[in-house]
């Protein structure tokens, strides 16, 4: 998902022909987020992913291609995205409109992945979406979750955020509420507002 310039139409909603040429404007490092992402997901015995907030597939393209055996249910609230979406991802990807805060689809998922979509929840918001991914991961899973944040030192901050439909939080916040829904969590990669959190959950 995206930053500050979303479109009215819905809170989140972007336009699929401009997006990727907006994050190369508004979010610099989001290549190597997307880098990040893939390898912090890079494990043996995936076989079922869920993607939130798949948006264009930028992000659930790279993880299937870590994991080309692997079968990929993607959420976005946008169904114009996910058309988009389905474009460069396998035709049996199951790809479905809904929200972060709509009930996930069943599980068990051996990977959830997310990018660049959390940090729209308020922090609540974050921290049920947290325990949600937790009840439908396997035991032994993983949760990726590569975002915005807000970072320690205030100059570090270089991503625009809107403040109304951007809400980022502290990675150790994060890790705080990832720890509460009973990952194992720990910071995978750093760089000034940006982050890739890894979560395993116990068995």
């Amino acid at each position: 998902m995206s930053l500050a310039e979303g479109q009215a139409m819905s809170q989140y909603h972007f336009d699929p022909a401009t997006y990727e040429a907006l994050m190369a404007k508004e979010v610099p490092l989001y290549p190597r987020l997307q880098e990040e992402v893939a390898a912090a997901a890079a494990r043996e015995g995936v076989q079922r992913i869920l993607d939130l907030g798949t948006g264009s597939g930028v992000t659930a393209r790279r993880i299937l291609d870590v994991h080309p055996r692997a079968r990929l249910v993607g959420i976005d609230e946008s169904g114009e995205m996910l058309a988009a979406a389905r474009l460069i991802l396998p035709a049996e990807a199951d790809l479905r409109v809904a929200r972060l805060q709509d009930p996930l689809p069943p599980g068990p998922f051996d990977l959830v992945v997310s990018a660049l979509a959390v940090h729209h929840l308020e922090a609540a918001g974050k921290a049920d979406l947290f325990r949600r991914v937790a009840q439908v991961l396997r035991a032994g899973g993983r949760f990726v979750l590569g975002d915005v944040i807000v970072p320690d030192d205030p100059s570090d901050v270089v991503t625009p955020i809107d403040g109304v439909y951007d809400k980022p939080s502290t990675v150790a916040e994060q890790l705080a509420w990832l720890q509460a829904a009973a990952f194992v969590a720990t910071t995978a990669w750093l760089e000034r507002d940006l982050a890739v959190l890894a979560g395993d959950l116990g068995g």
